[in-house]
C-alpha cells in the first residue's frame, strides 16, 4: 500500500497545483492613497474571477503571511478596509481567491506606509512651477532636524506608488516629460532603510501646473477678439447716443421758435 499511496499523493499533489495554475493571478490595488497618516485609513481592492467564492486579504512581514480578513461571495472583486493605520499595520499587503477547493497564487505586494512619525521635511524646486505639456521639473527634498536615508515624493490624491530615491540620503527627483495629468499638489516624506513603511510628516504642498500654451494663445486671442468686439460695440453706442441727442436738441429747438412766431402773431 505504501507506493500507491505515495502514487496517489503525487497524483493529486500535481492536479492541485495544474488547477493552480489556470488561475488567474489576482491583482491588488489601493482605491484611496497607500500613502496613509497615522490613524487614517486605507480602502483595498483584490480583483479576482467571478466564480471566487473566498477572498483572503494578508500582510507580509519577515517572510510571513498574516491574514487580515476575509471575505465570502460570489464576486469579482473584494474591498478591505484597513482602519487605524499604525506602524503595526503597515507594510506590503497580498490577497488571493478560492474557487471550489483551491486557492490562487498570491497577488503582487501593494506597499501601504504610515506617516507622520518624524518632522517634515522641506520640498523646493529652483524652477517655474507652470510648465508646457512635455517639459520636466526637478523637486529637491531635505531636512534639516533628521538624518533620513530615503525620501519619497507623492501627489496628493494619487492611488499610485509615490516615486522612491534609490540613492542613499538624496532626496532629488526629476518628472517628465509632463503632461495635464501631472498638474497638482506634490509631497515629500523622509524615511530610514531599515523601516521602510514608517514615514515622515509631509512636507507643505508644491503646486505644479502643466499648461497647453497653444490653448493659452487662443483663449488670448479669443479674449482679445471679444474685447475689440466689445470696444466697437460701445462706441456705435456713443455714437448713436450722441446722434439722438442732436436730434432732440434741434427738434426742441424748432419747437421753441414755431412756439415764438405764433405767439408773436
Amino acid at each position: 500500500t505504501g507506493p500507491k499511496a505515495l502514487k496517489f499523493a503525487c497524483l493529486c499533489l500535481h492536479n492541485g497545483l495544474r488547477f493552480l495554475s489556470e488561475l488567474p493571478i489576482p491583482t491588488i490595488s489601493a482605491a484611496t492613497s497607500p500613502v496613509v497618516p497615522w490613524n487614517g485609513s486605507v480602502r483595498i481592492l483584490c480583483r479576482g474571477i467571478p466564480e471566487a467564492f473566498l477572498y483572503q486579504l494578508s500582510l507580509m512581514k519577515n517572510s510571513t503571511h498574516t491574514v487580515i480578513e476575509k471575505k465570502l461571495g460570489f464576486q469579482k472583486k473584494a474591498e478591505f478596509i484597513i482602519n487605524h493605520m499604525n506602524t503595526t499595520m503597515a507594510g506590503g499587503y497580498q490577497c488571493q481567491y478560492k474557487k471550489k477547493y483551491h486557492w490562487s497564487e498570491w497577488s503582487k505586494p501593494l506597499e501601504v506606509v504610515v506617516t507622520g512619525l518624524y518632522d517634515k521635511p522641506v520640498l523646493s524646486t529652483d524652477q517655474s512651477p507652470v510648465l508646457i505639456p512635455g517639459g520636466n521639473i526637478s523637486f529637491q527634498c531635505s531636512s534639516a532636524h533628521t538624518l533620513f536615508s530615503r525620501f519619497s515624493l507623492a501627489k496628493e490624491g494619487d492611488t499610485s506608488s509615490p516615486w522612491h530615491q534609490p540613492e542613499e540620503y538624496q532626496g532629488n527627483f526629476s518628472l517628465g516629460p509632463v503632461n495635464a495629468g501631472f498638474s497638482g499638489n506634490y509631497r515629500c516624506y523622509g524615511w530610514h532603510s531599515n523601516s521602510p513603511h514608517v514615514w515622515s510628516a509631509p512636507s507643505n504642498a508644491l503646486e505644479i501646473l502643466v499648461t497647453d500654451s497653444s490653448k493659452q494663445n487662443s483663449m488670448m486671442e479669443n479674449s482679445i477678439r471679444m474685447g475689440m468686439a466689445g470696444l466697437v460695440l460701445v462706441v456705435l453706442l456713443v455714437i448713436l447716443a450722441e446722434d439722438w441727442n442732436s436730434r432732440r436738441v434741434s427738434h426742441k429747438e424748432d419747437f421753441q421758435e414755431l412756439a415764438a412766431q405764433r405767439w408773436s402773431k
